[in-house]
């Protein structure tokens, strides 16, 4: 760790144990002018962190922090195109899927814009065709019901922000998404699909993910066989999948042979790392879902957003204060969780979404430089709705013992508006950030007593539409980014997922019947041989 770095670490711990003592209470009885000062907005998007635990003294020790590590140095080699995912030798460049100007950007000495722009133009030919009823399936009727099959980042963020914005989604066309290897996932969605009007989209990167490649073989046979169900009709199979089955990758020819039409293939570099990947062609479905004027604007958002994290300073910059607030409560604090609570139910999948984002990219105990890291790194993320979520682990927020910041996310105005609802909903939200952070520490019998002083950070969006939804999003995403350079992690490579893939292979064969690996572990080989022995009794 060079000794600047070092340096701001120890002021950071020193601050933290000088600060004991102090409670949030104390704070904003101090400071009147406290929301105003520690809040902060990007256009109509309110960020409130007044109920974390900090001071002035505490923001300039983190800015500090941030300087010794260079966040802003690798923030703009990240736009520049250059390869911070040092591990795989790739630049980083989801930035580049949301640009709005003609800026030219280059990875290896080539301008990728043309092609970005390229393929966005293909998906809204494709997507203006099918919303449109003019594409048509094998039997000659319009797409009714979109059934993307992909996994991780070809799944969560598209899956996310479809439910996110189902208030202004295609009235008719139905848009399913299937993930899990588990024939129960993908096998009741075949059973309640009409095959003339189902399009699949297949989502790999490679085109080699397991839990992909089976699903749409499965989805394959299933559209090939009601296509063809007298079996004398090739041309009807052909039809069936020239028209029915699209295929979203970086690995076009990999897709053609698994019987995708060439024309059918929506391509993305791979530069474009999987969780970060919503903004590529990965986006299709959701794409069908709102419509690609509607994408649009998410990307605008995010293109807002980004701009805004390249050029606003600490004080003022909201991914870099999230990013702090974050090490300072994980990494000088102690806290090993954070909750993510959407007041809204059309943002029920955003914590599952963030949980890839955060934990998959900075999910590491090792550093860039080969080290072990001094301090730990990325918090577990969980979370659901509230306010249902109030209603099933909120205690332990507030009697619990533990540390556990939140990140509340509000929206002023619903987009389900009902008499009652919103108002009351808001309500909650906002007491429950007020009780977190102040308590009841002085009320009687002693179980009643909630100590407060648990921090939180209070997102408002004027409304959940795609613009501020895509500000939203990329906020976190480079939130992400900051945290692994404060750590010195590479956020943009994922060994341990690799290690899990490549040991699945491996056992796959003694779980179809076959010898177990040589060299496999006694519960490891106790395990597979009681699953067949079970499956052997049922035959």
């Amino acid at each position: 760790m060079n000794p600047p770095l070092a340096a701001a670490w120890q002021a950071l711990d020193a601050h933290a144990q000088a600060l004991r003592g102090q409670s949030l209470r104390d704070l904003f009885a101090a400071d009147a002018t406290r929301f105003s000062r520690h809040s902060l907005h990007v256009g109509e998007l309110l960020f409130d962190y007044s109920k974390q635990w900090v001071t002035d003294e505490t923001l300039v020790l983190l800015d500090n922090l941030a300087q010794a590590a260079d966040v802003a140095g690798w923030r703009e080699r990240m736009f520049a195109g250059e390869k911070i995912n040092e591990s795989e030798g790739r630049a980083v460049l989801h930035v580049a899927l949301r640009q709005r100007g003609d800026a030219p950007v280059l990875v290896d000495g080539v301008d990728v814009i043309p092609e970005v722009r390229a393929t966005r133009a293909r998906m809204r030919k494709f997507c203006e065709a099918v919303r449109s009823g003019q594409w048509r399936g094998y039997s000659g009727e319009p797409i009714r019901t979109v059934v993307n099959l992909g996994i991780g980042g070809s799944d969560l963020g598209p899956r996310m922000v479809t439910a996110a914005l189902n208030a202004i989604g295609h009235p008719t066309l139905a848009i399913h998404y299937v993930a899990n290897l588990d024939a129960a996932d993908i096998a009741p969605t075949l059973e309640a699909l009409d095959p003339r009007t189902t399009l699949f989209i297949v989502a790999s990167k490679t085109f080699t993910t397991i839990e992909t490649l089976t699903n749409a073989a499965t989805a394959r046979e299933w559209l090939l066989a009601n296509a063809d169900a007298t079996g004398d009709n090739p041309k009807l199979r052909q039809l069936a999948l020239a028209r029915q089955f699209v295929a979203v990758s970086a690995s076009p020819q990999t897709a053609i042979d698994f019987g995708v039409n060439p024309e059918m293939i929506f391509g993305f570099a791979d530069w474009v790392g999987g969780r970060f990947s919503l903004w590529s062609a990965v986006g299709l479905p959701l794409a069908l879902a709102i419509g690609m004027d509607a994408f649009e604007r998410l990307l605008d958002g995010a293109a807002a957003m980004d701009e805004h994290f390249r050029s606003a300073p600490t004080r003022q910059n909201l991914p870099l204060m999230m990013a702090l607030l974050g090490v300072w409560n994980s990494s000088v604090r102690g806290a090993g969780a954070y909750a993510l609570v959407p007041y809204s139910q059309s943002l029920r999948l955003l914590p599952d979404y963030l949980q890839q984002l955060e934990m998959e990219s900075n999910g590491k105990s090792i550093g860039r430089d080969g080290e072990p890291l001094a301090r730990p790194a990325a918090p577990v993320l969980w979370g659901n709705a509230g306010t249902n979520a109030q209603h099933a682990w909120f205690q332990l927020l507030h009697q619990g013992g533990r540390l556990l910041p939140v990140d509340f996310i509000a929206i002023a105005e619903s987009d389900y508006p009902l008499p009652d609802h919103h108002e009351r909903l808001l309500a909650n939200c906002f007491a429950q950030s007020e009780a977190l952070a102040f308590g009841n520490p002085d009320a009687e019998p002693a179980y009643r007593r909630c100590p407060g002083n648990q921090p939180s950070s209070t997102f408002v969006l004027p409304r959940l539409d795609p613009y501020h939804l895509g500000l939203l999003l990329a906020a976190y995403e480079h939130k992400t980014l900051a945290q692994g350079v404060i750590w010195g992690i590479n956020p943009f490579d994922q060994w341990g997922v690799e290690l899990g893939k490549k040991l699945a292979q491996r056992l796959l064969p003694a779980i179809e019947g076959g010898a177990l690996p040589a060299g496999s572990d006694s519960s490891t080989g106790g395990l597979i041989a009681h699953c067949r022995a079970v499956r052997a009794r049922h035959l």
